[in-house]
């Protein structure tokens, strides 16, 4: 089957390039142009050890270069994955179009769901993920299939042959969020490089200053650490790299705690903030990887509870779903398919997927309006979330 994948940022680039490079498919990736696109050093880092033809594209290239090809990897935040699969379903002979998320998705929520409804097959990566998008798709009423995927840059590699010294940090840009919880995971930092300077602290790092991240980040760890220890360093190299020399992981919910694992590099997941569904780590309970701000520092890290492994990320392959899944959508006949929208709507939603990279005279004027009236809306929204409280 030939299936190409379009993505836009890192995490997603990353993830879908990956998940089409599993041998039992013919895959590609194409890179979208939108305001978060990776830079080429961004694209060298998320690609590395994945041999499969990449290309950069804007959105009015997209439907010529996926005409032809069985199915279409939609591996883009929600509004990009949203235009994207329009563009899929308008192209005759229609692909199958999958789309999925690129690290942990517990809790599940309906906005993942929402933006993805065009979409014919939604691939997940853990026992648990199914089950809970499962029940939310059912509770909403939303039609939807799911697949099971081994997370493709998780896969176990067997035990490592020798251990690192550093301890890495994963760091993520809206985890935690607040100001303040981040100069507090900053000031950690510190301490434990200073606890031992005879080792490294290493700070992974997805994009360097200019460059984007899935989600706006505004107080990034550069700043906030400011003059640090000679042995408290920055690295911008692909996580398979980092975790070469690491002792061990911490993070507050990155995914690079499920490929650390993987690779038999010890956790720590920092529960400092506490465990919430804001802070993306409500899945790490009962998975022995939750520690403190000491832990840190005394560098306690630990591997994963046997008993959490088959519900959360360690199934067996043998489990995976979304292959078969696939090929049977693929041997279905799909009649070419157009969606109903208003041209002011759709020039609009090109916006917000693309921002202004798209340059036609309609999307600049559906951003002139649509801008401030977005503000308006958000603005009636917390004056009634005010009131309410």
């Amino acid at each position: 089957m030939r299936i190409v994948a379009v993505a836009d940022t890192d995490s997603y680039v990353k993830w879908g390039g990956a998940l089409v490079a599993d041998p039992r498919v013919d895959g590609a990736l194409v890179v979208l142009d939108t305001e978060l696109v990776v830079s080429d050093a961004q694209l060298r880092a998320a690609t590395a050890g994945i041999d499969i033809p990449v290309r950069r594209a804007g959105l009015d290239e997209l439907a010529g270069i996926l005409r032809g090809c069985d199915a279409v990897l939609v591996a883009a935040r929600g509004p990009v994955a949203r235009v994207v699969a329009r563009t899929a379903a308008r192209i005759d002979p229609r692909p199958v179009i999958v789309t999925g998320l690129p690290g942990i998705s517990v809790p599940a929520t309906w906005r993942a769901l929402h933006f993805r409804r065009q979409c014919d097959l939604f691939v997940l990566h853990s026992h648990r993920e199914v089950r809970e998008f499962g029940a939310l798709a059912r509770e909403r009423g939303i039609a939807q299939s799911f697949a099971l995927a081994t997370l493709p840059f998780a896969r176990p590699v067997g035990e490592r042959a020798t251990a690192g010294t550093d301890l890495v940090f994963a760091a993520q840009a809206i985890v935690p969020r607040e100001r303040e919880d981040r100069i507090r995971v900053a000031r950690l930092l510190v301490a434990a490089a200073e606890a031992d300077p005879s080792r490294r602290v290493v700070v992974k790092l997805r994009g360097r200053p200019g460059e984007h991240e899935t989600h706006r980040e505004t107080d990034s760890y550069p700043e906030l650490l400011g003059e640090r220890p000679s042995n408290l360093v920055l690295s911008y190299a692909p996580m398979s790299e980092a975790l070469a020399t690491a002792e061990g992981l911490m993070t507050v919910s990155s995914t690079a705690a499920i490929e650390a694992a993987a690779r038999g590099v010890p956790v720590i997941a920092l529960d400092a903030f506490g465990v919430s569904a804001e802070l993306i780590n409500v899945v790490f309970e009962g998975s022995g990887l939750l520690g403190s701000e000491d832990d840190v520092i005394a560098r306690r890290f630990r591997l994963p509870d046997p008993g959490w492994l088959e519900d959360n990320y360690f199934h067996d392959p043998d489990a995976d779903t979304w292959i078969r899944m696939l090929e049977e959508l693929v041997a279905r006949p799909r009649p070419r398919e157009v969606p109903r929208i208003s041209r002011a709507r759709e020039a609009w939603e090109r916006h917000l997927a693309v921002g202004d990279r798209d340059r036609s005279l309609r999307a600049r004027s559906v951003a002139a309006v649509g801008r401030p009236a977005r503000s308006v809306v958000r603005l009636g929204r917390r004056v009634k979330h005010l009131l309410r409280g």
